[in-house]
């Protein structure tokens, strides 16, 4: 039992290790059988798939016409379940299929693997034939002990003898590397229709146009030069433009916005006539404004075609401020000098004017604010002051207080407004004082429709004695005729044609004492600044051209006539500088820039020729009546020195008499200390007597004021009631000083001075008239004495004189005046001050 046990447990090891052994290779020989089964069979559906994907990616799809397309994947599409149902076919192995696979591979007889598993019948109980079936499988398993279950025998090459198959594949690995160029094709191609599909590859151009107000050139994007780089910096505002020309239309465009966002851009095709051949897709563009950063992405479906990204470069905006105070020529136009900064350059700018002091209730203003455009700098400059001449003398604000604030805008609408200024409007300078109420009449109605009443009364009150304030007929019925049209006018536009006409009958009256060469001059200029303003056309630039230049030397001539008659003349400095080469000069850049369109530069360089013909013309005046104002002059020099020693004596007389008063105790200041001396306490017998030496130099004053009246007899100047008056008043003053009486003598010398005003300005009057000017100096003469009197004050026309202003000419100047006066105020504000001392000072502060 021992011995057989060994045995039997060696025979169940191995039966174990072989049937171990047998199940692998039958596994193996499962695979074999299924492939050579199921290749055959799926052969077919692989070869379909792969011609397809060749033809795809060999881009085929897009080189066919629709037709040839549709009925080529068709034939795909049929042939799909013809390859299906051919699977269907296959049949897994049978065990019985595996085993046979076995023994024919390994070419066994008498079946020795299916031994292995076979068993003796179960009611064998003969020891010997147990032993004879367990030592045939011995033997039978030893012929199995090296068993192979072979390779797969699928036989294609039967069924394709010219190995169409491996053609198939190898189109398939070329058309799969050919499909990555830029003229492969896609598996989408077989689905999309002609009118979508397209056999050239798309070309890409990309370029950005940034502003024309930038002068910055287009960037394009897709140049050799630039196709590596993705980023860029543009300025803001700009255009990107993507064009696609040919591709399969499925182009899309989308910007990726730095908050994340994604916004699709839609394409615009532009208009093209298809190819009904090809059917080529029209070209596109996609156009976008770059305003904030961005990147944009250029894709076919899911694949990407470009990629760009956008920095941009924000506009600042502008700044205008002013450089200096708004000023006025000789002529009353206007200057404004400013500076304009902006990154790109501003492209417009203007001066905005409104009335400083609000309209009266119920005004009815027939005139709107003027209009006053800036000249602008050259794109690409620096930053500098820049001037804009504009003559708005014609307006009817002109002479009024107004409000000033400048306004620059550029090309991205941004605006910039500079600080406000206060000031009075030019006004061009009338001298004659007929033309000048005429003007102020013209502006009060204007200003307000409703003053026409008031207007009628003051045209009736100038005319009512024409025959001793009018001396020429012809302003009179130019007046009378003002107030006819004035009176018949009933609509606002009928008043405003009033209102021009009263400025032709002041220009009129104030220009009829010029000369033909020179009323030729300004109708000249005046002519080639309505056509620069109007934008006439080049033939008529030139045509007024000629005309100034003709009127231009018709003018010189005429100057350099009298300038040989007249000596004074030649000492014109302003005749000096101007040379006929710099006006021919001048003339031809007006004329330049007439023809180029630049109206702002052409208006300011005309306006600058006018001054400069303004300032001859006012040389020409202030020459001729040289002589006679120098003798003019001189008296009023006198004049104002007799009044000043008057002054200082009355200052005398007032410090003395104080001195009396206080008791000798009053100490007034520095200046007199200096002036007394060691006199700072004086006695009352030296008081008196120093009243009584005042005497004889008030005497002195009295005799140098007959002298001057018998001067200004000799002139042919009667002195008025003021000059005898005053020497009156300083006989009784010197009396008084006699008597010691410094209080008494105080107000007659009061009363001197104030004669000695009086009769001053009746002794300017006379003088004007004596020179033919009616009441007021020329323009050459306004500009010296800033239309005051002899005695440094505001003429009467000029508005009330409230005192502060008074001037002797040639002795104290402005900042000295300012100096008395806060001396005479911070005494007055002294309470320790006397109430005698303060009554002397406010009868100073009150002198006219």
């Amino acid at each position: 039992m021992a011995d057989h046990n060994p045995e039997e447990r060696e025979a169940t090891s191995i039966k174990f290790d072989i049937l171990k052994n047998i199940d692998r290779l039958r596994l193996s020989a499962w695979l074999m059988i299924a492939l050579e089964r199921l290749w055959p069979l799926l052969l077919p559906l692989l070869l379909v798939i792969s011609v397809f994907l060749s033809v795809a990616w060999f881009g085929l799809f897009r080189l066919m016409p629709d037709l040839a397309r549709q009925a080529l994947l068709a034939l795909f599409l049929l042939s799909i379940p013809v390859c299906v149902y051919l699977l269907l076919k296959f049949r897994l192995p049978r065990p019985s299929e595996i085993t046979q696979r076995l023994e024919n591979v390994n070419e066994l007889a008498h079946q020795p693997i299916t031994v292995q598993t076979e068993e003796l019948a179960a009611n064998s109980t003969d020891p010997f034939a147990q032993a004879l079936w367990s030592e045939h499988r011995k033997r039978m398993a030893t012929r199995i002990a090296n068993l192979q279950s072979g390779l797969p025998q699928t036989r294609i090459a039967e069924r394709d003898p010219w190995a169409l198959r491996g053609v198939a594949a190898l189109l398939l690995v070329i058309a799969f590397a050919f499909s990555g160029g830029p003229l492969g094709g896609r598996i989408s191609d077989a689905f999309l229709s002609h009118a979508a599909s397209n056999a050239i590859p798309p070309r890409i151009d990309a370029w950005v146009t940034p502003p024309r107000y930038t002068g910055r050139a287009p960037l394009f994007l897709t140049t050799a030069s630039n196709s590596a780089d993705t980023q860029f910096s543009v300025p803001q505002n700009s255009t990107l433009v993507v064009r696609i020309i040919g591709g399969s239309g499925s182009e899309a465009l989308t910007q990726k916005l730095s908050d994340g966002k994604s916004v699709e851009i839609a394409a615009r095709e532009t208009p093209k006539i298809e190819d009904s051949a090809t059917g080529k897709a029209a070209p596109r563009n996609f156009e976008l404004t770059l305003d904030q950063n961005s990147s944009i992405d250029l894709v076919n479906g899911r694949s990407a075609l470009s990629s760009w990204g956008f920095t941009i470069i924000p506009d600042q905006p502008p700044a205008i401020r002013f450089t200096k105070e708004p000023s006025s020529a000789i002529n009353g136009t206007m200057d404004v000098f400013y500076e304009i900064k902006d990154d790109y350059g501003a492209i417009a700018a203007q001066a905005k004017i409104e009335q400083a002091l609000p309209a009266e209730k119920d005004a009815r203003p027939l005139y709107s604010a003027p209009e006053l455009p800036l000249a602008l700098p050259r794109r690409g400059e620096q930053a500098k002051e820049t001037k804009t001449t504009k003559d708005l003398t014609q307006h009817p604000w002109s002479g009024s207080e107004i409000r000033m604030t400048l306004i620059a805008s550029d090309d991205a609408k941004q605006e910039a407004r500079s600080e406000v200024k206060t000031f009075v409007m030019p006004e061009r300078p009338f001298a004659n004082p007929l033309a000048r109420a005429l003007i102020e009449q013209r502006r009060n109605l204007a200003l307000n429709a409703n003053a026409k009443p008031n207007v009628l009364e003051m045209l009736d009150a100038i005319t009512m004695w024409p025959e001793e304030t009018i001396k020429n007929s012809s302003h009179y019925l130019g007046l009378r005729s003002v107030r006819s049209r004035l009176d018949l006018a009933k609509s606002d536009e009928q008043l405003r044609e009033v209102v021009s006409y009263m400025w032709d009958v002041a220009r009129g009256i104030e220009d009829g004492a010029l000369s033909d060469a020179e009323r030729r001059l300004r109708q000249a200029q005046e002519a080639l600044k309505n056509a620069i303003e109007q934008g006439a056309s080049q033939e008529e630039i030139e045509k007024r051209m000629a005309e100034l230049r003709d009127a231009m030397k018709e003018f010189l001539r005429e100057f350099a006539q009298k300038a040989q008659k007249n000596p004074n003349m030649a000492q014109n400095p302003n005749a000096k500088q101007l040379r006929q080469e710099d006006i021919d000069k001048m003339l031809n850049q007006i004329e330049e820039l007439a023809k180029q369109g630049s109206k702002d530069q052409a208006q300011q360089l005309l306006s600058e020729l006018e001054n400069m013909m303004n300032n001859l013309q006012m040389g020409q005046q202030q020459q001729a009546q040289q002589g006679q104002q120098g003798q003019m002059k001189q008296q009023m020099d006198k004049l104002g020195e007799l009044m000043r020693r008057q002054q200082d004596m009355m200052n005398q007389t007032h410090r003395l008499e104080q001195q009396r008063q206080q008791g000798m105790q009053q100490d007034f200041g520095e200046e007199q200390q200096g002036e007394q001396g060691e006199q700072g306490q004086m006695s009352e017998e030296d008081i008196a007597k120093a009243l009584r030496d005042l005497q004889q130099g008030q005497g002195k004053l009295q005799s140098e004021l007959g002298q001057l009246m018998k001067d200004l007899e000799g002139m042919g100047i009667k002195p008025g009631e003021g000059f005898g008056q005053a020497g009156k008043s300083m006989g009784e003053a010197g009396k008084s000083l006699g008597q010691a009486d410094g209080d008494q003598a105080l107000g007659q010398q009061s009363d001197a001075l104030d004669a000695l005003r009086r009769g001053g300005q009746d002794m300017m009057k006379q003088m004007q008239e004596a020179m033919g000017q009616e009441g007021q100096t020329g323009q050459g003469d306004q500009r010296q004495t800033g239309g005051r009197d002899p005695l440094g004050r505001p003429q009467r026309d000029g508005g009330p004189d409230d005192g502060t202003n008074t001037k002797v000419p040639g002795e104290i100047d402005i900042q000295r005046a300012r100096e008395i006066l806060d001396a005479i105020r911070k005494r007055l504000g002294n309470s320790l001050s006397p109430q005698m001392e303060k009554d002397y000072l406010e009868r100073l502060l009150k002198f006219n």
